[in-house]
């Protein structure tokens, strides 16, 4: 199961408590405090990991504590510290507040680390209290209690190239052609409920691709499956937009693009800001042809592309755009969007 948020509890362990006692020995009778000091709770610790995509481990843990610290012993033996929890968490995820929904940390980088919730300090004891003055103190520390928050964790994929299209316009055949890669295909509507990622290896690097469920008009109105899925390629680089050729009912495919384009800007308008492709998929289809030069009449970019996905046809070429597009810097690189006929 894909999980993309999720609000947990986490407490960090408490210290242990000072303690009292006296040193014991033979032909020692005033031997002095000998009470030693607790040990240190353990902090929780949120860890950046590139091999987890999904916050799934966290759907049925929702309540996460550290070991406390043990409380101290005689002789002055210091308690033992309790273990710090390192929670390994996917690259991409949001750390914000439950209830002000403030955001605290953004994971970006591999291996990245951060202590949410430290832990309680060790209490201290008698022997701590000796003085000159003061030679047998009956007096000792308690630990003190660690960190404790509610946090909601976001996850944000950070891919290099995010698909968008309409329900059933084949994402998920072309991630699959692409990165070697079985995902759920089937010929009906909302068949990807959940985003799937793929890796396409070129020779010199990889480029990681992620697939979101498909968008459909006013979703930004919680039509369809909405569109808060778009959050998993907010992060990428380039967007790849999937546009259907099939000549089936009353349906406009340029029209469609426009669709995908103001959902993209009601979401996020930043997101329109970067570099994309225009792939016309199923274009082995009886009548696709005249579709997709209706498509080109309509629009003039030189970021357009005619597919097949199921028969294979065209997709070097896409491969090889991806390729270009990724290899650039993302300012030295936008796609102008031509001039279009309509507004949103």
């Amino acid at each position: 199961m894909f999980v993309d948020s999720v609000t947990i509890q986490l407490s960090a362990g408490r210290g242990g408590n000072g303690v009292i006692a006296w040193h014991r020995a033979k032909y020692i009778p005033k031997g002095g405090p000998a009470g030693g000091d607790g040990g240190n709770g353990g902090s929780i610790i949120l860890e950046a990991d590139p091999e987890i995509f999904s916050l799934e481990h966290f759907r049925n843990r929702r309540i996460i504590k550290a070991k406390n610290g043990i409380q101290g012993g005689s002789n002055n033996c210091k308690g033992k510290n309790g273990d710090d929890l390192v929670l390994k968490i996917p690259m991409g995820t949001l750390i914000k507040d439950s209830v002000t929904k403030e955001l605290l940390f953004d994971f970006t980088e591999k291996g990245q680390r951060w202590k949410i919730c430290a832990g309680g300090k060790g209490g201290k004891g008698n022997t701590r209290f000796k003085t000159s003055t003061h030679q047998a103190p009956y007096i000792c520390t308690e630990g003190t209690p660690g960190q404790s928050c509610e946090v909601e964790l976001e996850l944000k994929l950070i891919a290099d190239i995010g698909f968008v299209g309409m329900p059933n316009a084949g994402k998920s055949t072309l991630i699959s052609r692409l990165a070697y890669i079985e995902v759920k295909i089937a010929p009906y509507p909302f068949t990807t409920l959940r985003p799937n990622l793929g890796i396409v290896h070129y020779p010199e690097r990889r480029i990681l691709i992620a697939d979101i469920p498909g968008i459909i008009q006013d979703a930004h109105k919680n039509k369809g499956l909405g569109f808060a899925f778009l959050r998993h390629i907010e992060r990428t680089s380039v967007l790849v937009f999937l546009i259907e050729m099939a000549p089936y009912q009353e349906r406009d495919p340029y029209e469609e693009f426009l669709t995908l384009r103001h959902e993209l800007e009601a979401y996020n308008p930043a997101m329109l800001e970067k570099p994309f492709l225009i792939v016309l998929n199923k274009i082995d289809q009886e009548g696709a042809a005249e579709i997709a030069a209706s498509f080109r009449s309509r629009y003039t970019g030189d970021n357009l592309f005619e597919i097949s996905a199921l028969e294979g046809i065209g997709l070097d070429a896409v491969k090889e755009a991806m390729r270009q597009l990724i290899k650039q810097p993302l300012t030295e690189n936008l796609v102008e969007t031509p001039a279009l006929e309509t507004d949103y």
